[in-house]
């Protein structure tokens, strides 16, 4: 987006009254961009609440740095800019734990503790917003949460050339003058990157479905999969996992891998008779990093109601889940849009 107007004189004035502090025009010149800028941050650190800091910070230092934009370069290339720094500046302050959950079964995964869902309502607002036509900033592939958390491994100025070359489409010239690098430097920096992802993300990712709404197979899946929740149903549920299935819990490092162990954590879970017991659950679909999800509710022993428990975001195969990824927070359910209570 350059200035909007067809008559230079208008846009000499915007540009002029943004410059001189005018809050109406700064907000109109930066406001399309906000939800673009958030999914841009949230590449970048992984976590949804750290990017509404980000875009928060982004907005402040464009604000204090108003006198320098010009208007001869895009908008939004100005935000991105000082988008990326903004992400690049707290990566180098923040402290990350990275680890490595290994088993015999599968090798090494990843574990990004910081990881956070990002919910696909919000997604769809930058799919029918005028602003961005361009349906690359939410491809699947680069919005998935096996590529959010393989990113994280990447060094930050590597992180940024890929997210700015693969997810966003920029030529290597217009990622370099964002970064101020030189072209040779910022190739370079996306060969090595490319090099790590592969070696990060899982094998067969390639052949995972790259379409943006949920097939009818995939919509029955989740069905059985919240249906055999909801009836605690042991068996039914130990049927839709195939049998290699990964169960991760960012934050946390707990890890299930294989069917029979997953399928016992349900069990231990479900079964009224022992100790482990949580309650009687009831599941609502939703759908998070364009992949299906179900948002838990609990009705524990002697409570009235169902509450929010956490989120499991499934990615599917065929006719079976071959991982989840359960957030235990309640506290997502507000941004997925969803009640506390049921």
């Amino acid at each position: 987006m350059s200035i909007r107007t067809s008559d230079p004189d208008d846009a000499a004035g915007f540009v002029a009254a943004v410059r001189s502090g005018d809050e109406a025009a700064f907000g109109a010149l930066t406001e399309p961009y906000r939800r673009q800028l958030h999914v841009h941050c949230y590449r970048m650190l992984g976590s949804f609440d750290e990017a509404e800091d980000l875009v928060q910070e982004t907005l402040l230092r464009a604000w204090r740095g108003r006198a320098g934009f010009e208007g001869r370069s895009m908008v939004r290339t100005w935000l991105y800019r000082i988008a990326t720094n903004a992400c690049l500046d707290h990566l180098e302050s923040a402290q990350r734990r990275l680890q490595s959950l290994e088993s015999p079964q599968a090798g090494g995964s990843n574990a990004v503790d910081w990881l956070q869902p990002y919910p696909d309502r919000l997604l769809d607002q930058i799919a029918s917003s005028d602003s961005e036509p361009d349906a690359v900033v939410i491809a699947k592939e680069t919005i998935e949460l096996a590529y959010l958390a393989a990113i994280q491994y990447l060094p930050p100025r590597q992180r940024a050339v890929l997210i700015l070359r693969d997810a966003l489409g920029w030529s290597a010239k217009e990622a370099a003058n964002l970064l101020d690098e030189s072209v040779a430097s910022v190739n370079s920096a996306l060969h090595r990157a490319r090099s790590l992802m592969r070696k990060r993300l899982p094998k067969h990712r390639v052949e995972w479905s790259t379409a943006s709404t949920p097939t009818t197979a995939e919509r029955k899946l989740l069905e059985r999969y919240m249906d055999a929740t909801d009836r605690a149903d042991v068996t039914a549920l130990t049927a839709l996992l195939r049998e290699e299935v990964r169960l991760t819990m960012p934050p946390y490092p707990t890890w299930f891998q294989g069917r029979d162990e997953i399928a016992n954590v349900f069990a231990l879970a479900t079964n009224p008779n022992l100790p482990t017991y949580q309650g009687q659950f009831r599941t609502v679909a939703t759908a998070a990093n364009m992949q299906p999800a179900v948002a838990a509710y609990v009705r524990r022993p002697g409570d009235s109601q169902y509450r929010a428990l956490g989120l499991d975001v499934l990615r599917l195969e065929g006719d079976l889940v071959i991982e989840i990824t359960r957030f235990v927070n309640a506290d997502l359910f507000a941004t997925f849009g969803l009640p506390p209570t049921i």
